[in-house]
């Protein structure tokens, strides 16, 4: 089984780019929002790290950006109870797709906690900044305040395109995309 592990800055279309495969795909943060939803074994864990700012259940993630924003080590302990958590999820479709070729994962922060595996291909999604920002001031519960806070507990760019074997660079086209996806794939076919 070949691992594609999509990497890249915070708003630079990495899912899209991942979903763009269309091939078998684990989206992290799908599961979070599951979890935060439907677990209440993480409800009770965050309620309890974060008492504060958690009330109810299911969880509401104005309540998590509240903590985040309140507090840096919010986020941190935030990271600590969910990262475990999506660690399982994935080994569950892991295995639940093991017959097939090429599975898809999504999952921010995946080198920072080293999820990912030596024989993983990492592709890097690169986009301009200037594009990255206006797509994300268009985000629902944009705050620059709490992208600050998520880009400091990640690896330097720098680093994960170094460390990636393939660079999409988007342009926010479908074309463009769906063209880089064909060279990767017949490459490492």
């Amino acid at each position: 089984m070949i691992r594609i592990a999509v990497v890249g800055d915070i708003g630079a279309g990495k899912s899209h780019v991942a979903k763009s495969f269309g091939l078998p795909l684990f989206n992290a943060d799908v599961e979070v929002g599951k979890l935060y939803k439907n677990d209440k074994i993480i409800y009770n864990k965050l309620k309890k790290s974060l008492s504060k700012y958690i009330y109810l259940f299911p969880i509401n993630k104005n309540e998590i950006l509240k903590a985040i924003l309140a507090n840096e080590s919010n986020l941190l302990k935030i990271v600590k109870i969910i990262q475990p958590e999506i660690r399982k999820k994935m080994n569950i479709f892991l295995k639940k797709n093991k017959k097939k070729k090429i599975l898809v994962l999504n999952i921010p922060l995946l080198l920072e906690n080293k999820i990912n595996k030596k024989k993983d291909i990492l592709v890097f999604v690169q986009s301009k900044k200037k594009e990255i920002f206006k797509r994300l001031k268009k985000r629902k519960n944009f705050n620059l305040s709490l992208l600050k806070k998520f880009k400091n507990i990640q690896l330097p760019l720098v680093y994960k395109k170094k460390k990636s074997h393939f660079i999409i660079k988007n342009n926010f086209t479908n074309k463009g995309i769906k063209r880089s996806i064909s060279n990767i794939l017949e490459e490492i076919l």
